[in-house]
């Protein structure tokens, strides 16, 4: 389904359930609607709902264009769920900034059914696993390319989950800027983007105009700026903010989230970390050298001796003994002892969340 934000009059029925909540908001969104009720992902517990008012989501759209410098006219690809803030603000900022809009159901390969002929876009933003599944059918064997449609574009957002180092390495091959975004439904979809991709890449996020950062006591990252309605977000999320005197505090270094930390032994170590290295570590043995990425996740179970020890989750994925000890060395190295995974635990298959998520909660209860 195609949206010219220009034509309203002129925009087609719609033929799917799908497409008729994505008209149903943005005739809402036309006709002045002050406030909209969205949910948040339930990554980290149960989905709530969260009230944000046009203004906020109008800055946020702004400026998103402002720092893609997006224009009038400039299409768009919407294939993330409209359910859901990041596709919303997909729609917001093609009806704020007058870009027409492509809209897809969310799938695995957005492109699939697209022609590098015919199909242009400026603008769209995926899930990391959306970019994976598109990466892969660019491998010779499977005869697609669709590359030309990415790298034709002005800039690709990718957000929802982390990047795999598998990944950001594969994505080198698109020569249109891509960028990690960093932010939740309380900020209004992302609040800082990091560059993926080209001369430019970086590991820091830098938060977009009028962002101030700080952190609390637990050094977890707190948010306010237009999107928010000037009020204090509060995250879970631990970072390194970065003094810069040319940019002020306004990068910083994700580390990961404080309710993931494992105390083993009384070190605190951060999961994230860990599963970095894992997925460094396996992605260069060529037999599991591939871009979809390897699905694991670290996390602590109780220990008698240390309180948590350090485990490793994966998917249907098997490690020999040589690879493992490859592992827990490259860990030891780069993050200290107490880092170390002590077990690897396989199960068939990973419980997930209503947006696709890894449910690690639920995939820990499968052992017990």
């Amino acid at each position: 389904m195609i949206l010219d934000p220009a034509r309203p009059d002129f925009w087609p029925i719609p033929q799917t359930p799908y497409e008729d909540d994505a008209l149903v908001f943005c005739r809402a969104w036309l006709k002045g609607q002050q406030t909209f009720t969205l949910y948040t992902s339930g990554s980290t517990g149960t989905p709530k709902p969260i009230q944000l008012t046009r203004a906020q989501m109008r800055s946020s759209a702004h400026l998103t264009g402002q720092t893609l410098g997006l224009q009038a006219g400039d299409t768009s690809l919407v294939c993330l769920n409209i359910r859901y803030v990041a596709g919303i603000m997909m729609l917001v900022r093609g009806l704020e900034l007058g870009l027409p809009m492509t809209i897809i159901e969310p799938s695995g390969n957005p492109l699939l059914n697209l022609d590098p002929a015919t199909d242009h876009f400026a603008f769209t933003a995926f899930v990391p696993l959306q970019l994976q599944t598109i990466l892969e059918s660019n491998n010779p064997a499977y005869q697609v390319d669709k590359l030309p449609i990415l790298n034709g574009m002005k800039a690709i957002l990718v957000g929802g989950a982390a990047t795999s180092p598998a990944l950001e390495r594969a994505l080198q091959v698109i020569t249109a800027p891509v960028y990690a975004t960093y932010g939740m439904t309380e900020t209004v979809s992302h609040i800082a983007l990091r560059r993926l991709n080209g001369p430019n890449t970086s590991e820091l996020f830098t938060a977009l105009t009028g962002a101030e950062l700080g952190t609390d006591e637990r050094g977890c990252l707190h948010i306010t700026s237009a999107a928010t309605n000037f009020e204090r977000v509060q995250t879970n999320d631990v970072v390194d903010l970065v003094d810069s005197s040319t940019k002020g505090n306004r990068q910083f270094r994700l580390l990961g989230r404080a309710d993931r930390v494992i105390n083993s032994g009384g070190v605190k170590v951060q999961p994230e970390q860990v599963e970095q290295v894992i997925q460094n570590v396996i992605t260069t043995v060529d037999q599991f050298s591939t871009i979809s990425g390897i699905r694991l996740f670290v996390t602590g179970l109780p220990d008698e001796r240390l309180g948590q020890r350090v485990v490793v989750f994966t998917e249907q994925l098997p490690i020999n003994s040589q690879q493992w000890m490859a592992v827990q060395e490259a860990v030891w190295e780069k993050l200290g002892p107490y880092a170390v995974p002590k077990e690897l635990i396989t199960v068939t298959q990973f419980s997930e969340t209503p947006t696709g998520k890894i449910d690690q909660k639920a995939t820990v209860a499968q052992i017990r």
